[in-house]
């Protein structure tokens, strides 16, 4: 556990040393582009017209939030209407809002200051501001920019020159375009110096426009019921006032709003009073008129009466019929006894004396005549005087008791007809008092309405007094003290950045985007087979002129080396010849030398095959320099040029129409012959291809004089080395392939592209070929100035000479 976090550890480590040392290079690049950027920056800055940033803070009623009005000022206006936040925040932000503070603070007039550079605002300093009655007027759309009218103040006189025409200062003046305009004049501080100033005019639909995009309000937190309304604007004082009028015109809409409705409320309360008085008059002759007809002055007491009197008719009904009842009694007992006593029924219950005298007389003449019937005999005189007394009495008695029972009768129906009388007055009661509890109720409903009108109209006459505003402003507008833009040290970050990070893509796109080799980890990425040495790339301004023995220039090698003389620069890494004597240079090739054993006692392979996968990767560079590094330890060298195609070793040394390998291939020159001494190193020698006359060198190679060539050379020198063709151009390499016994694959920097590197792991020519070692040639320094490491592993930087070299045409 604790190694695989060592390894990842590592990993890490060596891929930001990786990428540090890839880019890192580069560093003088990415400091010039930052001072480009840096200076970009601080022009557009220079030339940029500020942007202040005005804010405000509200705070807004909204009780869903826990801020409401005090319980008297809410009892006190009924239209103190429950807000909400975000619906208060689009109303701070409308149109009718802004199109209020457009005319209010004169926006669709602008005045303008022309300066060196540009032009910028001059609303807190120019001493006019300039008001219209209907900017309206102005057209929505015009042909082209707004036209400048430029003006002079000319406070002494009062009056404004605009365009030669002198007009007064705040008075209304009738012009053809515009209608009414007015120039007033502000409380602007005058700077001093001050550049031309002009107005143009806007229709204020334009000005909206601009006051929306660059305004906008939210709360200050989820929950909170204060809203920050910030503006920006060129002109901070100009951004400040914008604020301070729009809120004055959200809470003077608001303010507005209530009393409208109040009007509006007043008004209908009023109309509606006075629809309920007539109506409450309606009423009250109805029931004038009612109590009039219908007799119904108090129907409760008269009910009361009725009621008593039908108990005091039933009440006499009863006694008059109980007076008959015993008139009755008293009658059957007057007729049923003539002579014979006996108790005579009670009159009680009957008023007449006379009737209850008589009676009394009738029972005592009874009782005397009993007396003496018993004691007399019937013919007696007083008894007989008695009898005729008592048949005298009966019929007085009878006519009493008709005369009463008559009198009763009558008075029984009378009573009868007054009891029906009143008990159909009774009955009528319910539907009158059912009637007038009609009227009644619509009085009492019409009367309450009439009531609580009138509390309402005064209510509504309080909702003028309680507050002004409908919002309670927390902070007025104030203006930033620096711009928000543009905000200079992030232009600054952002140049610096760009600036760094166009270094980068170069770097990116030059290197790591690019479809040749560069690095030596890419070829150690794409094949197996080692990397024996790094030759840096090497340019020089000078060069050396090399006379090869019994050789004559011809006129068109001459010219080429006076056309190359002319070069400044030149890459060398290619196909020329180096010549220098410095140890730097020497450095390199004995490394190679050292590499590939060629120093060691025990060393037996004495022939070695350059070649490379495409040309122009340098073979001939190196086996032309390497073979001059043997050869200068004292070992005898020969470089043998056997590219057929492009020689061009033997073109370096100038050796194109003297005999070479084809001339001793067609019989042509003996082996002694084509072996050319040079005046680099005594020790060095070199054979030609030869002369070409175009016939097919394949079938030359295969005639079998090869071994005898090469058995020659490697006995009478110590070291072969063939300067081959690429290995997938002819099928030369084949064939030399069994001659040689070491081999180097040039990869030359920034030339060989990575597909063909890929397959060299499949290339039966490499398979064929003995020991085979690439040399990663042409490997240049990194960086802006060419002063760092280099691409490979192996290379150093300290190093900046200068070589000879020798032209390769």
């Amino acid at each position: 556990m604790a190694s695989t976090h060592k390894n990842k550890g590592q990993e890490e480590e060596n891929f930001l040393s990786e990428l540090f040392s890839k880019f890192l290079p580069f560093w003088p690049l990415y400091v010039f582009l930052a001072l480009i950027g840096l200076f970009s920056a601080w022009t557009y800055l220079k030339f940029t017209t500020p942007i202040y940033e005005a804010s405000a803070t509200l705070l807004i009623k909204d009780e869903n939030k826990g801020v409401d009005d005090a319980k008297m000022l809410e009892s006190i206006d009924p239209f103190d209407s429950k807000k909400i936040v975000e619906n208060e925040i689009e109303v701070l932000q409308s149109r009718t809002l802004l199109d209020k503070v457009v005319n209010e603070l004169h926006l669709y007039a602008p005045v303008m200051e022309e300066k060196s550079f540009g032009e910028s605002s001059a609303y807190s300093t120019s001493p006019i501001s300039i008001e219209l009655k209907n900017p309206n007027n102005i057209p929505l759309y015009t042909a082209g920019e707004p036209i400048k009218y430029y003006f002079v103040h000319q406070p002494e006189k009062k009056s404004v020159s605009v365009n030669g025409k002198i007009y007064r200062t705040d008075e209304w003046i009738t012009t053809s375009n515009f209608g009414e305009i007015k120039f007033n004049t502000t409380n602007n501080i005058n700077p001093g110096k001050q550049g031309k100033l002009y107005y143009t005019l806007y229709n204020p639909r334009y000005i909206t426009d601009y006051l929306l995009g660059n305004l906008s309000a939210g709360a200050t937190t989820k929950l909170s019921t204060v809203v920050k309304v910030t503006f920006t604007d060129p002109d901070p004082k100009q951004a400040e006032d914008i604020l301070n009028a729009l809120i004055y015109a959200y809470n003077q809409k608001a303010v507005n709003d209530r009393n409208r409705l109040a009007n509006n409320t007043l008004a209908f309360i009023e109309d509606r009073m006075n629809k309920v008085k007539e109506e409450l008059g309606s009423l009250e002759q109805e029931i004038q008129e009612f109590r009039s007809n219908k007799g119904a002055i108090d129907l409760s007491e008269q009910g009361k009466l009725y009621l008593q009197d039908m108990g005091s008719y039933d009440r006499q009904m009863a006694s008059a019929r109980q007076q008959i009842a015993v008139l009755d009694q008293v009658e059957n007992y007057i007729k049923s006894n003539n002579t014979q006593g006996g108790i005579v029924p009670s009159s009680l219950g009957v008023n007449d004396p006379a009737l209850t005298q008589l009676l009394n007389k009738l029972y005592d003449s009874e009782i005397k005549y009993e007396k003496l019937r018993k004691t007399t005999a019937e013919n007696n005189p007083i008894l007989t005087s008695v009898s005729n007394e008592i048949r005298k009495i009966r019929p007085s008695i009878l006519e009493n008791i008709q005369n009463q029972k008559s009198n009763l009768e009558a008075s029984l129906s009378n009573l009868g007809q007054s009891a029906g009388t009143s008990r159909s007055a009774l009955k009528a009661i319910p539907e009158k008092e059912k009637q007038l509890l009609e009227i009644t109720r619509r009085k009492a409903i019409k009367s309450n309405l009439f009531s609580y009108l009138q509390q309402k109209r005064e209510e509504t006459a309080l909702t003028y007094a309680p507050s002004d505003q409908e919002s309670q402003i927390v902070d007025l507008a104030q203006a930033s003290f620096d711009p928000v833009s543009p905000n200079g040290k992030l232009i600054y970050l952002i140049a610096l950045a760009f600036s760094v990070s166009l270094g980068l893509l170069y770097v990116i796109v030059k290197e790591f985007l690019n479809r040749k080799i560069l690095f030596r980890s890419e070829i150690e990425k794409y094949t197996s087979i080692p990397i024996i040495s790094e030759i840096p790339f090497i340019e020089t301004k000078d060069m050396a002129k090399i006379e090869m023995p019994d050789n004559s220039k011809g006129i068109e090698e001459k010219k080429q080396i006076k056309k190359s003389k002319r070069k400044k620069t030149r890459p060398l890494n290619s196909t020329s010849v180096l010549v220098g004597q410095e140890p730097y240079l020497q450095d390199y090739f004995r490394q190679l030398g050292a590499s590939l054993g060629l120093y060691s006692r025990n060393f037996t392979k004495k022939s070695i095959l350059a070649t490379s996968s495409i040309s122009g990767e340098g073979k001939s560079f190196i086996c032309t320099n390497l073979a001059n590094s043997i050869a200068k330890s004292g070992k005898r060298v020969v470089l043998v040029d056997v590219d057929f195609i492009r020689p061009n070793t033997s073109k370096q040394f100038n050796l194109l129409k003297s005999k070479g390998i084809l001339d001793y291939l067609r019989g042509n020159s003996g082996l002694n012959e084509i072996v050319n001494p040079t005046t680099i190193n005594k020790n060095l020698s070199v054979v030609g291809v030869g002369i070409r006359d175009g016939d097919d060198h394949t079938n030359l190679l295969l005639n079998g004089k090869l071994d005898l060539l090469f058995e020659f050379l490697k006995n009478k020198f110590d070291f072969v080395i063939m300067d081959a063709p690429p290995i997938d151009l002819v099928a030369d390499v084949n064939l030399l392939a069994e001659f040689c016994d070491e081999s180097l694959l040039m990869v030359r920097h920034g030339h060989t592209p990575k597909q063909i590197v890929k397959h060299f792991e499949h290339s039966h020519v490499l398979k064929r070929l003995k020991d085979v070692s690439i040399i990663f040639n042409g490997v240049k320094k990194r960086g802006a100035l060419n002063k760092e490491i280099g691409y490979g592993y192996g290379y150093s930087s300290k190093h900046s000479h200068k070589y000879e070299y020798m032209p390769d045409e």
